[in-house]
């Protein structure tokens, strides 16, 4: 990011684009910033980072001081204002953010009806107990019957 307290433009078009398909998960009513809608706002940027907020205020101007206010005690910034809904991010600290590690990949099954790789013999019968030959040693198959006289 930018700097503590302001986006790019660039970055506060990502995090509209990003938002865009969130639901509220806040909501404030004509009560206004209780301490519990503070601690929850507290729990849902530090969970998810960027939030929308639906504020049950008629009044444009009281909803613009409560974004403010609202920034201004959790340390978030503003993203945007539409109608009634606030959208606002703060970005989660490095030692909050757990490490993922590359998930462990496990050998494949093959299924029962699977053409085997080269090398492997797949069947059950007597020819599972015998070595398979490849490469050079081999005997060469040329698909023809040899049957004597023609």
């Amino acid at each position: 990011m930018h700097s503590m307290n302001t986006l790019t433009p660039a970055e506060r078009r990502d995090l509209k684009a990003r938002a865009h398909a969130l639901n509220p998960v806040l909501m404030i009513s004509e009560a206004g910033l209780s301490p519990s809608v503070l601690a929850e706002a507290e729990r849902c940027l530090k969970s998810h980072e960027l939030i929308k907020v639906r504020v049950f205020s008629g009044d444009r101007d009281n909803r613009d001081l409560l974004l403010q206010e609202l920034c201004l005690r959790t340390g978030a910034q503003p993203v945007q204002h539409i109608g009634k809904v606030l959208v606002i991010y703060r970005k989660k600290p490095e030692a909050d953010t757990p490490k993922r590690k590359p998930p462990v990949r496990k050998p494949r099954r093959m299924a029962a009806d699977e053409a085997p790789k080269r090398g492997y013999s797949r069947s059950f019968g007597e020819s599972a107990r015998r070595p398979t030959l490849h490469g050079a040693a081999a005997p060469r198959r040329t698909g023809r019957k040899t049957t004597g006289g023609r």
